[in-house]
């Protein structure tokens, strides 16, 4: 499969129905569109060999979005989270953007407290049971002595639990702090390293860039969606990024375009999963088990595609320093780490003989409270058993829920958030004008020798060297003894700012 489309591949992509943000049918825009008069080329800098003829053409007010099929979006996974929602206390991931004034004590949103009802349920009306029994009709008492030795099992337990738990939520996010950093760097190779190769219109160049630096958004985008058993190509924030790729997931998309519609759930499979009801929770894998076509890797297609593009940067001397290329090489490297790494993480969890032991383990304990607190607590039992049920269960539904730390619950890593930074830091990197650096390092704006000097780098340029060595050699001890002032003022209560004319000395030797 190739960047370009074929003859029939694009009769395709035009018959194709219009995409989610789409404006206007092929009718309208047949009606609206008006004829390119051939009369009309011209070049904006006729002097330049290297630019192409533009057209007067009117703008684009119909244009059409990338050719992928049409789906059913369900708003709940892409609508921002708001305070004034009930629904959001129990949907996830986290927003950590926000910022909550309730103590931790009253806050639900990201609480483990919905899923602990039912388990505090049945332990309430088990030690209920047990309490009224041993107080109306037959004593079922037992000494402490065996509990004691099992509540120190569990305690390992649960402290196993929860290490190897946080342990792969931790490992998660240092694959993506390692993806963001990777993204950084090899944008930063497309855009500021690699020279404009000769005789190219430096129209086309800009467009190359930055939709090589779209491919990078593009990975972290598809790997999101493949880290959550998503694997198709028509996702809102997916396809507009590779709907002009021919991969195995877009194939799989226009064979089906319904597959990745959502039905809307009634009141109580909503209810069961919000409660942590194992019956109504949804295969997460559902969509990879009923696919009758190959669904290829998307992130690992792109990478390709990456691959493809460092290639020819290198065989067109656009980097042209050794080591830049091997920059571009090993960043490019570190990204399929990245993905191997979110996939062993996801793919390999705690081995179920642990987890079911753990859990059986757990409930037998918290059954088994009652008959030891009945004796000296009596009725006081019942609120003592939902207590400690409480602080046991909190423990082991934590490790349940972040040991994936790549999905929808609302503890786990806002994957959303790492996409969104990957493409507004790419956004700033392709912001930047490429200037020489003289422009700024010897700006008039620029002080380098602040604060023992406040004259700019042209007024250091109009004296002699020796003068400029001098003062940089005199820079650490002025400092010091600013840094000492300061200090004496602080300690004697009074205000101290840098316009203080003993610890600003102006231009010094200028």
């Amino acid at each position: 499969m190739g960047d370009s489309y074929s003859a029939g591949s694009t009769a395709t992509a035009v018959n194709r129905p219009p995409t989610i943000d789409a404006v206007g049918s092929q009718e309208t825009q047949a009606q609206t569109q008006p004829s390119i008069d051939t009369t009309s080329l011209h070049s904006m800098d006729g002097s330049d060999p290297k630019r192409l003829h533009s057209l007067e053409i009117p703008r684009l007010d119909h244009a059409r979005s990338p050719p992928s099929p049409h789906v059913d979006i369900n708003p709940a996974l892409f609508r921002k989270q708001t305070s004034l929602d009930m629904y959001d206390y129990f949907t996830g991931p986290r927003d950590i953007q926000k910022h909550s004034k309730w103590p931790l004590i009253l806050q639900m949103h990201g609480s483990i407290t919905p899923k602990l009802i039912v388990p505090l349920l049945i332990a309430g009306g088990w030690a209920s049971a047990v309490t009224v029994i041993t107080m109306k009709v037959y004593s079922l008492r037992v000494d402490s002595v065996l509990l004691t030795i099992l509540g120190f099992v569990v305690g390992l337990s649960l402290s196993f639990r929860s290490t190897t738990a946080y342990e792969r939520y931790a490992e998660g996010r240092r694959y993506w702090g390692m993806l963001i950093m990777a993204s950084q760097t090899l944008g930063r190779t497309f855009w500021i390293h690699a020279e404009d190769p000769k005789g190219q219109d430096p129209r086309e160049t800009l467009l190359q860039k930055i939709s090589a630096m779209n491919l990078i958004v593009a990975f972290s985008v598809s790997l999101k969606h493949a880290l959550r058993f998503e694997p198709y190509s028509a996702y809102p924030d997916l396809q507009y990024l590779i709907g002009h790729l021919n991969t195995f997931a877009k194939e799989a998309t226009l064979a089906d375009p319904n597959v990745t519609s959502i039905k809307r759930k009634n009141i109580f499979k909503s209810t069961g999963e919000y409660l942590g009801v194992s019956f109504a929770t949804s295969n997460p894998r559902k969509l990879l088990k009923k696919t009758d076509r190959p669904l290829g890797n998307l992130p690992l297609e792109i990478l390709s595609h990456l691959a493809i593009l460092i290639d020819r940067m290198s065989a067109n001397d656009q980097l042209p320093v050794p080591m830049q290329q091997t920059v571009a090489y090993n960043h490019l490297i570190m990204m399929n780490d990245v993905m191997v790494g979110c996939e062993r993480v996801l793919n390999t969890p705690l081995p179920i003989a642990y987890t079911i032991a753990i859990s059986q383990i757990t409930f037998i304990y918290v059954m088994l409270l009652p008959f030891q607190l009945v004796g000296p607590l009596e009725w006081i039992a019942i609120p003592a058993t939902i207590a400690a049920g409480y602080i046991i269960f909190g423990l082991l539904f934590i490790g349940q829920e972040i040991e994936n730390p790549f999905g929808h619950d609302v503890n786990d890593l806002p994957l959303e958030i790492y996409c969104d930074q990957i493409a507004h830091d790419l956004d700033i990197i392709a912001a930047y004008d490429k200037r020489e650096p003289d422009s700024f390092l010897l700006s008039n704006q620029n002080m380098p020798l602040y604060p023992v000097s406040c004259a700019p780098a042209s007024v250091w340029m109009k004296r002699s060297d020796q003068q400029l060595r001098e003062a940089i050699k005199e820079k650490p001890v002025t400092i010091f003894q600013w840094r000492k002032n300061m200090a004496c003022k602080k300690t004697a209560g009074s205000k101290y700012s840098t316009n203080d004319e003993k610890m600003n000395p102006g231009d010094y030797k200028v």
